[in-house]
């Protein structure tokens, strides 16, 4: 509940602060600048977050980190900063919740036993990934009534609330076994990723399938506007068909039975990049839809899959270092992959960009499932 309550918080104030920027700004580089702020900051810090997450006990780590990203938010709402001062309170707001992330996920194997971790996992999707469509719309319908300023003091809202759900946590000891500082210990939980070899194929596979697939994201809104010519309506129904698939993904996983992290990973790595293909393929806006529904269910298996196998597979001293270390190279993949693909959609088409992406995710997830069975073989 407190992961849900802070995703939508976050959901509702990524749009506030989106039209904050273009209004006060009125220029997309700014736009750009500060959701690379909020994205890409994270990916440079990862391995010493994840190192201070490892040292402190996760339900602390967790209320800590949301009552930062009140104290943040509240700031913004209350100075009305710059373009420099805010771009700054954004970056530290993104280094909060990748830190509440990484303790978070680190924190359900030790809540749930081992053969709901996968439910857990599941239904924890479920509310944050599988809404995401849900804090845009309700940003929509309350800026009928409020300023975007006033959208922020909602987000500030929901991590008040947040903290107060988390209090009712069991403690969630940690051990550091090294002692010998957040910058060694940063590098040991960088060695042990390398040395485990299914996650090492994992974490590589999930890179470069971000690496290659994130674009499909700056891909889709051409493909609606410019190839279907159906205006933002279409280009609307294409990122819904994702929220529709990741929904129905968590809520399918939730009723599993426990399997192994691993494969469900690859599997989501192939059908991700499937998904895309068929996008790119398609004839009519309906199919295209249909295509990112499965892209989205593709989605899902990543997510619990990849949260499973480190979960499981991860000594509980180091996991926070594992996690933060993971979605810091997917983030860093995501920010490559942006880059990237605007250069592609102007210089090839959206359908080319789509086939593209999904010809060479499934490259990654051949490469990924033979790397993976090797080091289960062995």
């Amino acid at each position: 509940m407190a992961r849900t309550i802070s995703f939508l918080g976050d959901s509702i104030g990524l749009v506030a602060l989106i039209l904050y920027v273009a209004d006060t700004s009125a220029t997309g580089a700014a736009v750009g600048v500060l959701l690379l702020a909020s994205d890409f900051t994270p990916s440079l810090f990862s391995p010493l977050l994840g190192a201070l997450v490892d040292r402190v006990e996760l339900r602390r780590t967790m209320i800590v980190c949301e009552q930062g990203q009140a104290i943040v938010i509240g700031t913004i709402v209350l100075v009305q900063p710059k373009a420099a001062p805010l771009f700054a309170l954004v970056a530290l707001q993104s280094l909060f919740a990748s830190a509440f992330q990484a303790a978070s996920r680190s924190a359900v194997v030790d809540l749930v036993d081992d053969d709901d971790l996968e439910k857990a996992n599941a239904l924890i999707g479920a509310g944050t990934n599988g809404l995401e469509a849900l804090g845009p719309l309700l940003a929509a319908g309350l800026l009928l009534f409020l300023a975007p300023r006033g959208l922020l003091a909602v987000d500030v809202v929901t991590f008040v609330i947040s903290p107060m759900l988390l209090a009712g946590l069991p403690r969630v000891a940690v051990g550091v076994k090294s002692g010998d500082g957040v910058f060694t210990d940063a590098k040991d939980g960088l060695v042990w990723m390398w040395r485990h070899r299914t996650v090492r194929a994992i974490a590589l596979g999930f890179f470069g399938l971000v690496a290659f697939t994130a674009a499909d994201d700056v891909a889709l809104a051409f493909l609606g506007r410019e190839t279907f010519h159906s205006g933002d309506s279409g280009v609307s129904l294409l990122y819904a068909g994702v929220g529709a698939g990741l929904l129905l993904g968590f809520l399918a996983l939730s009723r599993r039975t426990a399997s192994a992290g691993a494969r469900v990973a690859v599997i989501g790595f192939a059908i991700c990049s499937v998904g895309n293909l068929f996008t790119g393929l398609a004839p009519v806006l309906l199919l295209a839809v249909i295509a990112q529904a499965g892209r989205g269910i593709g989605a899902s298996l990543v997510d619990v899959g990849t949260t499973t196998l480190v979960q499981r597979s991860a000594p509980p001293e180091i996991r926070a270092r594992v996690f933060a270390n993971l979605y810091g190279g997917v983030g860093l993949a995501a920010a490559i992959s942006y880059v990237g693909g605007g250069a592609l959609v102007d210089a090839l088409s959206p359908r080319a960009v789509l086939i593209l992406a999904g010809a060479c995710g499934l490259a990654v997830s051949a490469l990924a499932f033979i790397a993976a069975r090797e080091t289960a073989d062995q």
